[in-house]
């Protein structure tokens, strides 16, 4: 007996050893598709318990309002707010056609077929099923009844109403470890994407046909461009990404929306003497003074990920940068590292500096300013900046002079002062994949609220040397993490504690104070999408999809729409109804997600809960 045991399990270890040949021999052929493999088969044994999701809202009973603006009345504020900031220019009132639907990115909609009396009646009306694991992160929009997204590889036009499919293009290139792409853009006809390979991409609006290609990232440094472009006036704008990646450098551009011309460039972290430019560089004031890096330590970082924002009266362009790298080894990099974790306007017509919002003095955790600021005028008056970076707070700036109102936590902030040293773990709140993530503030006119989802999952880091910093190869990750495992690129991002979660803080815009706050068991990454109808809709990692009530956080309907979401909730009109587009599924390697296709969820009314 013994000795058929030992048999079996020489057996087995020599398959083993087999497995793991064969294993380490496709890694070494197809890292990428390996690597992505192997983390959805991890999350999705991680995911296979999941809990049915919950949510549970809390007042704020120290919230008072503004008495020096109880005068304004809402149909007033919500007058004079959508006045100010229409969507894109030629749109129709009922369209979503940006990113985070007008251009000063405030996502609020003033639709109000459904409200607070009838969305308990909220159905599923039709499904697009994208046919692929994807890191659907795309940020919808929906124009001339034509609902667009896009994943790594493809741009796809839906009817907006049944969910057919018009159109669908795919492009070709070397797949990524961290792929991503979060939308399009649509001015005249034409739709605007970037790709993993470092371009820029037009499309014919009607056909899904290729335009023109434009190259604005060094794909070998390990750029790439993830955002969603926004275009206005005959200019694209766009940015690229790769600021995690050794000698990865942020860049900021206008195209020519009819050629694809570069207009301007702005480099977001110091220009390297000799270093080449691809256009016409706006004036800057940028040097080296604010790193004092080690030798062999290039200047990297201050990628630009999500999307934009652009003040249409003034002219000025949003731009919201990434992380200097390498990520959490700050003795490499000592100083405050502009123009990095910062907010940076420009002219939009010359790329020219006009000013930047420091937002994360100096950076150890990878707290990247994430996702476009919004520009709002509040009940109380205020021309405001709100930005939400992943540190786990909202910030306000008043930018009658650009100064800072308020810095309030919106998730778990605890141990985010130690600082790093090799060898040596340390563990915080947010992690370097939590707060807010790609998707905005949104902000009520009528309650005077911003509403924020957030990321509450917390991470542990160590260093590398900077000796091990130099090592690494131009144009490999360079997070500053010494490990081997690909799911801890970012640190050891564990979910015990309670801080696998998420949060919605709806906050004062003129004070900071929080009216209301939802937790929900799942971390928020989705857009939060407040209407004219007094509802708010948003989604967690979970797949439970929320309407709320906007003015006091109760929910009044859920469903569970069969994968996490992620990307872009909208809403909108089509033949006269108004409906709401969720894009679910998201599967990534970072996040323990069920493994299922990205799929685009319709949903609206019956014509006659409609009309009452």
């Amino acid at each position: 007996m013994k000795r058929r045991l030992f048999v079996i399990a020489g057996v087995l270890a020599v398959l083993g050893a087999i497995g793991a040949a064969a294993g380490g021999a496709l890694y070494y052929v197809y890292p990428v598709q390996v690597s992505i493999l192997a983390g959805l088969t991890r999350n999705y044994f991680i995911s296979w318990l999941a809990p049915t999701g919950t949510a549970t809202t809390e007042a704020n009973a120290a919230y008072k309002g503004d008495p020096t603006v109880a005068a304004a009345t809402p149909v007033e504020v919500v007058a004079s707010v959508s006045a100010a900031q229409a969507p894109s220019p030629r749109a129709a009132a009922g369209d979503w056609p940006s990113y985070n639907r007008t251009l000063a990115s405030e996502r609020y909609s003033p639709l109000s077929e459904i409200n607070t009396k009838n969305v308990a009646k909220l159905k599923v009306q039709c499904t697009y099923d994208v046919g692929e694991f994807a890191a659907f992160e795309s940020g919808l929009i929906m124009v001339d009844n034509a609902l667009i997204g896009t994943t790594e590889f493809d741009i796809f036009s839906i009817n907006a109403a049944t969910c057919a499919e018009n159109w669908r293009t795919r492009e070709e290139y070397p797949p990524s470890l961290l792929p991503a792409n979060r939308g399009a853009a649509y001015m005249d006809g034409r739709l605007f994407r970037g790709t993993q390979d470092g371009r820029v991409l037009a499309y014919d609006f009607k056909t899904g046909k290729r335009i023109w290609h434009t190259t604005i990232a060094n794909a070998k440094l390990g750029e790439t461009v993830p955002s969603a472009p926004i275009a206005s006036d005959g200019l694209v704008f766009v940015g690229n990404a790769g600021g995690d990646f050794k000698g990865g450098k942020g860049r900021m551009y206008a195209l020519d929306a009819k050629t694809g011309k570069i207009v301007w460039e702005f480099f977001l972290v110091p220009r390297a003497e000799g270093e080449a430019a691809r256009g016409p560089q706006g004036a800057s004031p940028l040097d080296t003074a604010t790193w004092k890096n080690a030798s062999g330590i290039p200047i990297s970082g201050g990628g630009t990920w999500t999307s934009y924002t652009l003040d249409t009266k003034t002219g000025r362009l949003y731009v919201p940068g990434g992380n200097p790298a390498p990520d959490f080894a700050i003795a490499a990099r000592e100083g405050d590292n502009l123009f990095t974790d910062s907010v940076i306007v420009l002219d939009a017509k010359t790329g020219d500096y006009k000013h930047h919002f420091k937002i994360v003095p100096r950076d150890w955790h990878d707290w990247d300013v994430s996702n476009p600021p919004i520009l709002i005028q509040t009940r109380g008056g205020k021309q405001l900046m709100a930005v939400a970076p992943k540190d786990g707070h909202l910030y306000g700036f008043d930018l009658a002079d650009n100064k800072l109102l308020y810095r309030v936590p919106v998730t778990t902030v605890t141990n985010v002062a130690e600082t790093f040293s090799p060898g040596q773990d340390v563990y915080f709140c947010p992690g370097s994949v939590g707060g807010a993530e790609w998707n905005s503030p949104a902000y009520v006119p009528s309650t005077n609220l911003i509403l924020i989802g957030e990321v509450d999952w917390c991470d542990t880091v160590t260093p590398k040397t900077v000796p091990e910093l130099r090592s690494v190869k131009l144009g490999q990750p360079w997070a500053g993490m010494p490990t081997w495992n690909p799911f801890w690129i970012f640190g050891r991002m564990g979910r015990s504690e309670g801080h696998w979660a998420g949060w919605v803080h709806a906050v004062d815009a003129d004070t900071g104070v929080w009216k209301w706050r939802l937790k929900s068991n799942y971390p928020v990454l989705s857009g939060m999408t407040p209407t004219a109808g007094g509802v708010v809709f948003f989604g967690d990692v979970g797949g439970n999809f929320y309407a709320l009530d906007a003015a006091s956080g109760e929910k009044l309907w859920s469903q569970d729409l069969g994968g996490a979401i992620g990307g872009g909730v909208i809403t909108y009109t089509v033949n006269g109804a108004q409906k709401v587009a969720v894009a679910a599924g998201f599967t990534h390697i970072a996040w323990p997600t069920k493994i299922v296709e990205a799929k685009i969820v319709v949903l609206g009314l019956d014509g006659a809960t409609a009309r009452q």
